[in-house]
């Protein structure tokens, strides 16, 4: 073997054993639950239909006035996901979104069924479409 062909096997050999190493997370876990709660961050200002008429029957049971849609999906592992709506804008952050997360959620398991005994996440939009709080709220 030349010179040349010894370099560029060696060359190859140490480029493998470098990429070998190089992995953004590994192999998958199911016990590791992911940190990143997902979703966008930014939505349109206009809730689809069925989050409408959720909201709807949530105000008409005494909810927030201010919201205007609310949508159940599944997150990660099954987690209920639930993208909020609102009119309202963020002035008073941390005391209105304690109200808010607690009057939805217990809307949706009283009223909707929801269980949250796997905990939730939820994403609230402003009135422009943007995220005002993401919630990760499993144990």
């Amino acid at each position: 073997m030349n010179s040349t062909a010894r370099l560029v096997a060696l060359a190859c050999a140490g480029c493998a054993v470098l990429l070998t190493g190089c992995a953004v997370d590994g192999a998958p876990n199911p016990e590791r639950r992911s940190s990143a709660v997902p979703g966008p961050t930014t939505t349109a200002a206009v809730a689809p239909d069925a989050a409408v008429r959720l909201a709807d029957r949530y105000r008409r049971s005494g909810g927030t006035k201010d919201v205007y849609g609310i949508r159940r999906s599944s997150g990660p592992d099954g987690v209920p996901l639930v993208t909020v709506w609102t009119h309202k804008k963020d002035e008073d952050a941390a005391r209105s979104f304690g109200d808010l997360k607690v009057s939805i959620t217990s809307y949706l398991e009283r009223h909707e069924g929801l269980s949250l005994e796997r905990g939730y996440l939820m994403d609230v939009f402003g009135p422009d479409g943007s995220l005002l709080h993401r919630l990760d709220a499993r144990p």
